[in-house]
């Protein structure tokens, strides 16, 4: 089980797409941050006159360009909050998806090693029933009993033996999504688990105690994405209403030309010039677009207390599935035990000639319901102990994703009150 976690997060294909999403996210950031800077272009050139006003000789020319535009309204500290939120919300949604993954591959793993235990119990008792046919027929052979007793053999042995081939469908198919899961073709997981004995359904420590609702809020990567959406959207508003506001440019150039290299410097030219301004009308379309990012933040405000409602759901259900599968294990293993003595019995008294055979056919098939039955049981409580620890978080570490500081900026109070 912890080879195929440990392989699922270094291979899985889905985190390895969320994880360039993440990348991508954070190249966004720098984009966004260039805006505080100037930009700069050079430029330069050869060229010769054609024609009879022509002028003789080959022409050289030099030049730059800049332009600053100046953040006084916040639409570039603005843009740049938005981008570190995004680049947060990746962040936490690559922990989600990696939580997620983590919690299939483990409880697959489960549910495959409850299918060979099966397989394995079915094979057994497959063994059992082949003796108590042979039984059978001998008893009839010698008048013992009729025919009736051998037909009731060969049917339980065929019920039994059809149930073979449906695991070994089932275990396949759920060793497969494990190699899916893993980032491997399929073939070895199944090959491992089949390989020998079976390996028991792993029994899950017990939890006492939960941290407090806040801290398993604070924990699942789910509800810090849905929180650092609502931290870009409404850096997303400012960035829209600094576009009713001026707009304020410098930009500036210099260049030179010569009619040779040598004296391409002696005469250099240049210009500064500051712009401002401002927009007065564009027929609504800026107005509508704060009002598509206030719109985008109130949804994403719905989005996260949507995860907070399903983080505490999640919390409670897994707990109380974990509470009952555990009395569920040690009822079966009460009605095991009895199963087990039942069908020793029924068996040992057939053979004597003390029972009939209907007496024994129940108590073996009580026995092979009981054997399956615990074996659910304790895969059903390691699946809940997983379900548990993923509602509270998994094992993610906030560091890697936490929210990155926001210089203030004089629309930071319009994002604080929307």
């Amino acid at each position: 089980l912890t080879s195929f976690v440990e392989q699922a997060i270094a291979d899985n294909r889905d985190l390895a797409q969320s994880a360039a999403r993440l990348e991508q996210a954070r190249a966004s950031l720098v984009q966004a941050r260039a805006g505080y800077l100037p930009s700069l272009s050079a430029s330069g050139g050869v060229n010769r006159d054609i024609g009879d006003l022509a002028r003789d000789g080959v022409q050289f020319s030099l030049g730059a360009d800049a332009a600053w535009e100046m953040d006084l309204f916040g639409q570039i500290s603005g843009s740049v909050a938005a981008a570190q939120g995004d680049l947060a919300a990746q962040g936490y949604s690559l922990a989600d998806l990696q939580r997620l993954i983590v919690g299939q591959v483990a409880i697959a793993t489960i549910n495959a090693r409850a299918t060979a235990e099966q397989l394995a119990i079915a094979r057994s008792t497959l063994a059992y029933q082949d003796d108590n046919l042979q039984i059978a027929r001998w008893r009839n052979q010698a008048g013992l009993v009729s025919s009736l007793d051998v037909e009731q053999a060969r049917t339980q042995r065929a019920q039994t033996a059809a149930t073979i081939p449906l695991l070994e469908s089932s275990l396949a198919a759920t060793a497969n999504s494990i190699s899916t899961l893993i980032g491997e073709a399929p073939g070895r997981v199944l090959a491992e688990i089949t390989a020998d004995q079976p390996e028991p359904v792993p029994a899950p420590p017990m939890l006492a105690g939960f941290e407090a609702p806040a801290e398993v809020l604070r924990r699942r990567p789910d509800v810090r994405a849905a929180e650092a959406s609502l931290f870009a959207s409404t850096a997303r508003i400012g960035v829209a209403r600094a576009q009713l506001l001026p707009l304020v440019r410098l930009s500036g150039n210099i260049g030179t030309g010569a009619t040779n290299a040598g004296n391409l410097f002696d005469v250099v030219t240049g210009g500064l010039f500051a712009g401002i301004s401002q927009l007065i009308f564009d027929g609504g379309r800026t107005a509508a677009q704060v009002d598509s990012a206030e719109a985008a933040a109130e949804a994403s405000l719905a989005a996260w207390e949507q995860s907070i409602l399903n983080a505490l759901e999640d919390v409670e259900t897994a707990a109380v599935d974990q509470r009952t599968a555990g009395e569920r294990v040690a009822i079966n293993e009460e009605a095991l035990d009895a199963a087990d003595n039942s069908a020793l019995l029924a068996r040992s008294q057939y053979q004597a000639g003390l029972t009939d055979f209907r007496t024994l056919l129940t108590a073996e098939n009580q026995l092979l319901s009981a054997r399956n039955q615990i074996v659910s049981a304790q895969a059903d409580r390691a699946i809940a102990f997983v379900r548990l620890t993923q509602a509270l978080g998994g094992g993610w570490s906030i560091s890697d994703y936490d929210l990155p500081p926001v210089a203030s900026s004089p629309t930071d109070s319009d994002r604080t009150a929307q």
